[in-house]
């Protein structure tokens, strides 16, 4: 499954190739004995232009603040406000005025509409373009200093509050005061923005990655837990499969499937069940995740996850399971911002690293075969501690 995903050169959101996969995966599910539906989607593309405009903005406010203090501050607190809303699902503004391309959702319902709970086992479709910020070195640098300070640090989350430091900033330049120590304090947040808009139109022109590990392994994961489920179907959960497209524009696609159904699904019985990137490493379940601001994981999913993991570390030592607070968003953050029961697994090694990540080397004989059946491994008994948990007692968030 993987290396036919793979197959799809050039599987950037949007192009014909993401399409074709999305309907070869559409015909994967059907043969499982599976309903599967392709929905057509909008997502932009050109995601990493659209935040490299935010730096922009931010960067000429800074400069222009120093003549015009006015100016300078409009622009900077329309960067800061645009690239809060977009980053937190809530609203697009500087993104609405770029294009858009159809991309399309693969969705295939549950056979089970009455069950007392619904659970969507999600995935992206689409590969990523590659870009010298995402060179082995330089990654497995940030993921260290990440896991060390104990934080969820981000790259956009570091672009986003350079931009917040510049508001209050501009603001006393705006109100008369312009000391040394204004300009001391500017001057760091805007090189940032500066460093972040090179980074990001490289980005853009570069090429798009095979995307083995991220997401073919999740997309394969995903399949092969609803052919698993098909066989030994829940007692108390509806299974969903979504696999979705604009996952690299920042969850797009799954954004879409949200909006659509947001009336219909129930929050309180409604859970999210992401999988990405689980190709090497051990598993990791998230605690918490967004691109700004952390989204807290469900509770319930976290507790189950420790309890898994406690349990096989006291037992067999399969899994090496732990929980991280992500600073990345995702399907599962995507989802606990309309307020569905969410939780996202990953793998990564030690220092927090995920193998080949927007790399060209992402290939699938670069996959760790032992990786991917230890997170369909932890998934499978999650659902299953989850449909049991149902059983005992009522779904509360």
């Amino acid at each position: 499954m993987i290396r036919e995903l793979c197959s799809f050169e050039g599987r950037l959101a949007g192009t014909d190739a993401e399409r074709r996969a999305a309907n070869r995966l559409a015909e994967r599910l059907r043969e499982t004995g599976r309903r599967a539906e392709v929905e057509p989607v909008y997502v932009h593309p050109q995601s990493a232009l659209v935040h490299a405009g935010h730096c922009l903005l931010g960067f000429a406010g800074s400069l222009a603040a120093i003549t015009v203090p006015v100016v300078g501050f409009v622009l900077v607190l329309l960067a800061a406000t645009s690239m809060y809303l977009d980053l937190n699902y809530r609203l697009y503004l500087l993104r609405s005025l770029f294009f858009r391309r159809a991309s399309q959702n693969v969705v295939s319902p549950g056979k089970r509409p009455t069950a007392p709970a619904r659970l969507l086992i999600c995935a992206h479709v689409d590969a990523a373009r590659g870009g010298a910020v995402f060179a082995p070195r330089r990654a497995r640098r940030f993921a260290r200093i990440a896991q060390r300070s104990r934080l969820p640090l981000g790259p956009f989350r570091l672009l986003f509050w350079s931009l917040a430091v510049l508001v209050p900033l501009l603001g006393l330049r705006m109100a008369g005061v312009d000391s040394n120590l204004v300009s001391l304090l500017q001057l760091p947040p805007t090189l940032v923005l500066l460093v972040g808009l090179f980074a990001l139109v490289e980005i853009d022109i570069s090429e798009v990655v095979p995307g083995a590990n991220d997401n073919a392994t999740g997309v394969a994961t995903a399949i092969s837990l609803a052919a698993e489920l098909e066989a030994k179907a829940p007692e108390n959960l509806d299974v969903w499969v979504v696999l979705h497209g604009g996952g690299e524009c920042e969850q797009e696609g799954m954004r879409r499937f949200v909006r659509s159904r947001r009336k219909r699904f129930e929050k309180p019985t409604t859970f999210v069940l992401a999988i990405e990137s689980v190709g090497a490493g051990d598993v990791r379940f998230q605690t918490s995740a967004g691109w700004v601001v952390g989204y807290r994981m469900d509770r319930r999913l976290v507790e189950l996850c420790e309890a898994i993991a406690t349990a096989d570390e006291e037992g067999e030592g399969k899994f090496h399971a732990a929980g991280y607070a992500s600073g990345l968003g995702g399907e599962a953050a995507a989802t606990a911002v309309a307020g569905w029961r969410s939780i996202a697994l990953t793998c990564h090694d030690k220092d927090g690293y995920v193998a080949n990540r927007h790399l060209a080397t992402d290939t699938p004989d670069r996959v760790d075969g032992p990786a991917i059946e230890r997170a369909h491994g932890f998934a499978l008994e999650l659902i299953r501690r989850l449909d049991a948990d149902l059983g005992r007692k009522p779904a509360k968030p």
